[in-house]
């Protein structure tokens, strides 16, 4: 089975157009992302429409663009009906009339994922640890299945869709991360893959702007266990109540993971080993293996049980678990860099929530060395704002023995550090990212380790930059 652009309409309108069937290369929403025999699909959205990029899609290779409106050009405007399709000529580039592309795109994605009835899928959401949760999970199942999973972080409503039209007839599971901005987003993803599983993480104030408040957040993420067939199986978080609370909203049979003994797989004897991982014991029933696997952060054993738990569901031995656990030797989003006068960078600037920033926080603290905690505003926490920043300042005080706040919300984790006890003399808030960098070139010590973590909007990321950078030059 290959993917084609006829037979792309075929899925929008159930026709079978004659004459004109170039073959797809992938299916793409940002015109960067296009390579020679992509279709662009042109969304419009809130700052920038992807009407207005539709010449560079074609630039960069694009064989067709779906459109919901002409735009200026030489390329022929088709309508999708079959007199529009008898028309065209085999080989040249054209715009694709739809009332809606992006309905169209996710119609054409539901059809596409149905062509495989043997594929089972796993779905996996919640407010923090989706993507680690999702890689972890793809290493240990394919140990045994050819395994597909969503590309980088292609978890919206937007992205997951044209993502899937990277499963081919191999593929015997299907790893897929669900986000969500509002309520329904989530249960229309489901619609389009139908999942048999699903993995609930946990549950932190993230998006509260757009959410409204953690009921909300709460409801939207347990569209995924509500849309799950009565042969699936739910895998639910033990430790976190907001989670356990979607138990009675599934007619899945519901799998629990967690610290607690009397979880279905529990985890104990868990020992950090610094930048080499971290050392625990998995529990099902009566059996128990022992593990040490390249992660980092205590908070990282969660994201094995739930890899762990689809693992064990799917039939998978003792031995094919432990092996993709071990294999997985990247640390997903939070990497290591080295700094100047020989410091250790942790870069943890992908993004920011009070739940990855305390335990960013706690791994530091696993740490030998002078720790120094450079840390940022936390975005779209809508009435929680102030408290997750104070409660971020108040782990900082246990852990960091310097600690460096950038932008306006950060300040609160400064003042509350201060509030708790700090001493004023190891606390520092500058108001921009260059203001941090120059001071943590006058600060830094031999051998200190720095976390990096906040908001891209704060630009941590730059000065994550700018401390490698300074790191190259000095040696």
């Amino acid at each position: 089975m290959t993917l084609t652009l006829g037979y792309f309409l075929r899925v929008l309108l159930a026709m079978n157009p004659a004459g004109y069937d170039p073959a797809v290369a992938d299916v793409v929403t940002d015109s960067r992302e296009v390579q020679p025999g992509s279709l662009f699909v042109a969304i419009p959205g809130e700052r920038v429409d992807g009407h207005d990029y539709v010449a560079h899609a074609f630039a960069r290779g694009a064989v067709a663009a779906l459109v919901s409106r002409p735009v200026p050009g030489d390329w022929p405007v088709v309508n999708a009906d079959p007199a529009g399709l008898a028309a065209l000529q085999p080989g040249s580039n054209c715009l694709l009339l739809v009332d809606d592309t992006v309905a169209a795109m996710q119609q054409a994605a539901q059809v596409w994922r149905e062509q495989f009835q043997s594929l089972r899928v796993i779905g996996i959401t919640g407010s923090v640890g989706k993507t680690s949760t999702k890689e972890l999970t793809h290493a240990v199942l394919a140990s045994r299945y050819n395994t597909f999973k969503t590309p980088g972080n292609r978890n919206s409503i937007l992205g997951l869709p044209p993502a899937l039209f990277g499963l081919q007839p191999g593929h015997e599971r299907a790893v897929l991360e669900m986000g969500m901005y509002t309520r329904g987003e989530i249960a229309r993803l489901c619609q389009i893959s139908r999942p048999e599983i699903g993995v609930i993480t946990m549950i932190d104030a993230v998006h509260m702007e757009r959410a409204g408040s953690l009921e909300h957040i709460v409801a939207a993420k347990r569209e995924l266990v509500e849309a799950l067939p009565a042969d699936g199986v739910a895998i639910l978080n033990r430790d976190e109540p907001l989670v356990m609370g979607m138990a009675g909203h599934t007619a899945a049979r519901v799998f629990t993971y967690g610290l607690d003994p009397a979880a279905d797989l529990w985890a104990d004897g868990i020992e950090s080993r610094g930048l080499n991982g971290i050392q625990f014991t998995l529990h099902t029933g009566r059996e128990a293996l022992r593990l040490q696997v390249p992660l980092l952060g205590r908070h990282s054993v969660h994201t094995v049980l739930r890899a762990a738990a689809v693992g064990l569901i799917e039939g998978l031995t003792w031995d094919e678990i432990g092996h993709g656990l071990q294999g997985m030797q990247s640390q997903l989003r939070l990497v290591t860099a080295d700094g100047p006068q020989q410091s250790l960078i942790l870069d943890d600037t992908y993004n920011a929530s009070p739940a990855s920033m305390i335990a960013a926080l706690n791994l530091l603290a696993d740490l030998d060395g002078r720790r120094v905690a450079v840390l940022g505003d936390m975005l779209e926490l809508g009435q929680a704002e102030e408290a997750s920043h104070r409660l971020v300042g108040r782990r900082a005080l246990q852990v960091a023995h310097l600690l460096v706040t950038v932008g306006p919300r950060g300040r609160l984790i400064a003042e509350e550090a201060l509030l708790a006890g700090m001493d004023p003399g190891r606390v520092y808030a500058p108001a921009t990212a260059a203001e941090a960098v120059a001071l943590l070139l006058e600060i830094i010590r031999p051998r200190d380790v720095i976390l990096v973590k906040g908001s891209r909007a704060v630009f941590m990321d730059q000065i994550v930059s700018a401390l490698v950078r300074a790191g190259e030059s000095s040696q």
